[in-house]
């Protein structure tokens, strides 16, 4: 893990200023003389910038995107805590962590952070672009705000906005996390009990009833209480109360509720999608009930140079970092197509 120290002011969407910013990114491979090698990779919600174990069978040696083949970089996002400026981190005004004290962010204050690290390594040009989920939001917004320096596109269980569904269910799993009587106390361990609430309102919608069924019913018909799938729930809640934080989960999902490409650019969503002219490879998962097919068919209908393919996963909105072999099979297929580094 590497580090980068901007010492500005970095002056957030909203009009508030962070009085400097701490980026923590992972490279792998080197940058080919030409420099026309760089893929980047945005990651999602509660992921880090270790691209190559969050996203294994895609990213790292002997896969499709190869550090043998590319350099291959991933930034910790704005408001995470595996690094990179957040809620947890010292405000070097009071020499105290933020906590309830950091300002709202949004994606395109990510991207801003993005761009930082870009400048600072020298980069003029990214041959991939790559993300899915909240990472796709990041790629989104990057096209737009950087089209010349942006190549091509893959985008995975995304959108261009944060749908009315969406934005329920963040809002859910803020309430879970704000019902945590130690929320907004100054302390690490603040909310984790709501986190842990709001990490299985998450889990119903990564995932499906089908996959539910199938992986998590009780054999035993008997049975009256402590359910398979209960334990499972709660499985998944400890293990993200135990590597991730209660205020930064609430801090991004309000970030996500707050992604609109057309926001600030007219309000047209259709205009600023027409706009990303870069060649884009857009997949979709059929069980997504998160971020649902839809939503990716509306993109490639008005982004002039986009390819959608439709695939098949039991894993629902999980999908796109689980089913590696194909997103290997497809990307690999339209990379081909597209073969000028």
């Amino acid at each position: 893990m590497e580090f980068f120290e901007y010492n500005e002011p970095f002056v957030l969407e909203n009009g508030k200023t962070l009085p400097g910013l701490k980026i923590a990114y992972q490279t792998y491979g080197q940058i080919i003389a030409s420099g026309s090698n760089i893929i980047w990779i945005c990651h999602a919600l509660t992921a880090n910038a270790d691209a190559a174990d969050w996203w294994k069978g895609l990213v790292g040696e002997g896969c499709l995107i190869n550090p043998n083949d590319y350099f291959i970089i991933c930034a910790n996002i704005l408001g995470s805590c595996y690094g990179t400026t957040g809620p947890t981190s010292i405000n070097p005004v009071t020499g105290k962590p933020y906590f309830s004290d950091f300002p709202s962010i949004t994606i395109r204050d990510m991207v801003a952070a993005h761009i930082l690290l870009r400048k600072k390594l020298g980069i003029e040009s990214i041959y991939l672009l790559m993300g899915g989920s909240m990472g796709g939001y990041q790629v989104l917004e990057w096209a737009m705000m950087e089209p010349d320096r942006i190549r091509k596109i893959f985008l995975i269980a995304t959108s261009p906005s944060e749908s009315a569904w969406g934005v329920a269910v963040h809002t859910a799993q803020r309430l879970a996390i704000e019902a945590d009587s130690t929320w907004k106390e100054h302390m690490l361990s603040a909310g984790s009990k709501g986190l842990k609430a709001a990490r299985a309102i998450g889990m119903l919608t990564y995932r499906n009833y089908g996959i539910y069924q199938e992986k998590q019913t009780d054999p035993d018909p008997e049975k009256i209480d402590d359910f398979k799938v209960s334990s499972y729930i709660i499985h998944q809640g400890n293990k993200l109360v135990n590597r991730f934080n209660a205020y930064s989960y609430w801090l991004l999902t309000k970030a996500m509720d707050s992604h609109h490409l057309g926001r600030k650019r007219g309000g047209e969503l259709i205009k600023a999608l027409e706009s990303i002219s870069q060649p884009t490879l857009i997949i979709g998962i059929r069980s997504d009930i998160l971020c649902p097919l839809d939503e990716q068919r509306f993109m490639a209908e008005h982004m002039p140079a986009a390819q959608l393919l439709e695939i098949d996963s039991a894993y629902g909105h999980d999908g796109f970092i689980i089913e590696t072999i194909q997103l290997t099979k497809y990307l690999a297929q339209w990379l081909n197509a597209n073969p000028v580094l």
